[in-house]
């Protein structure tokens, strides 16, 4: 008996050890790892919360902008989307097919704010009104003096471009891109090293584009006496001479991966594509010449420097059914399509 009274006197004095353990060890170290788990949750939702607020700072600190009128030299602040709806009046015209037009929005958009973050040119504004600076711009009532008839319904069909893909940017690695966009491609964009020098972009390549043809901006001429062509070429080297006897007076050296010319021989001048293309006033440096015995005609592709968006190839690709995105990633390589609101 006792025996079995010794016995259960362990049994209790060994369950009074244990809760008196988990008591003093155990049941702290619980409340302390909830409270650690807690915490970092807490923790977590805060960087959650201030990763979304950034998001949204960025596209509350573009809902408005500033932007210069050249005419008059005034600033006028005005939201964004509605300066898209001005641009897009100016930069296409409104008979394109709507998702043409909402990818020129998207890319107008992507211009503005890469602009801005990047290349401001103007000290007390964000963009200017001008395509030869910044962007084209164009009031309401000016554009309603063009349009002559169903001013309200071409005017909504822009609202609706621009709304409709409100907010939608063009990044490349978290970034808004240089959205560079162009009339007439030729058939094929262009490198932008081959128009400006410098750095390639690795989101803008030379992509092929059918239909383009089917436009007026495709194929242009323009015709000098062989007087005017030396008179322009000595605005810019003066000591310009040409043999017009010889067959290679003029003479194509080099051609660009977009198919237009990199290098001419006008003369004693090896010039780039791209400043013939301005000495001239060509619509692109895409082009062939024929000389004759007073004159040289020059026969152009394309229109504009070829770089990035195609305005027509945008809608052909509507056409074809293509909707804006699709439009925007057939221009600009591994993109992606992100929302500043």
């Amino acid at each position: 008996m006792k025996k079995i009274l010794k016995s259960i006197t362990k049994s209790y004095i060994l369950l009074f050890c244990i809760l008196i353990t988990v008591s003093i060890i155990i049941l702290p170290l619980m409340f302390t790892q909830k409270f650690i788990i807690e915490n970092s949750i807490k923790k977590i939702n805060v960087e959650v919360q201030k990763d979304l607020s950034q998001t949204i700072d960025y596209g509350v600190k573009y809902k408005t902008i500033n932007l210069l009128h050249r005419n008059d030299n005034t600033v006028e602040t005005i939201e964004l989307e509605e300066y898209l709806v001005n641009v897009l009046a100016a930069e296409m015209p409104v008979d394109y097919e709507l998702e043409a037009l909402k990818a020129q929005a998207t890319v107008a958009r992507t211009y503005t704010l890469y602009q801005i973050e990047n290349g401001k040119k103007h000290e007390n504004s964000d963009m200017c009104d001008s395509s030869e600076c910044c962007q084209a711009w164009i009031s309401k009532e000016k554009r309603f003096e063009s349009w002559k008839e169903n001013q309200e319904e071409k005017w909504n069909k822009l609202k609706e471009a621009v709304y409709s893909c409100s907010g939608d940017i063009i990044t490349y690695n978290g970034k808004p891109i240089d959205a560079f966009f162009h009339s007439n491609s030729g058939g094929k964009t262009e490198l932008p090293v081959n128009v400006w020098g410098g750095t390639d972009y690795p989101y803008l390549q030379a992509v092929e584009t059918s239909g383009e043809d089917e436009y007026s901006q495709y194929y242009s001429e323009i015709e000098y006496t062989k007087t005017e062509i030396e008179e322009k070429m000595k605005k810019s080297y003066e000591d310009f001479s040409i043999n017009w006897q010889e067959n290679n007076c003029i003479e194509i050296l080099e051609y660009t991966e977009g198919e237009r010319i990199k290098t001419i021989k006008i003369g004693n001048q090896n010039i780039a594509g791209v400043e013939a293309r301005k000495i001239f006033s060509l619509r692109s440096s895409n082009f062939t010449f024929e000389i004759s015995e007073e004159n040289v005609k020059f026969k152009v592709i394309g229109y504009g420097h070829g770089v990035g968006l195609s305005q027509t190839g945008s809608n052909t690709l509507a056409k074809e059914g293509k909707n804006y995105i699709e439009i925007i990633k057939h221009f600009y390589q591994n993109i992606e399509i992100e929302n500043i609101k």
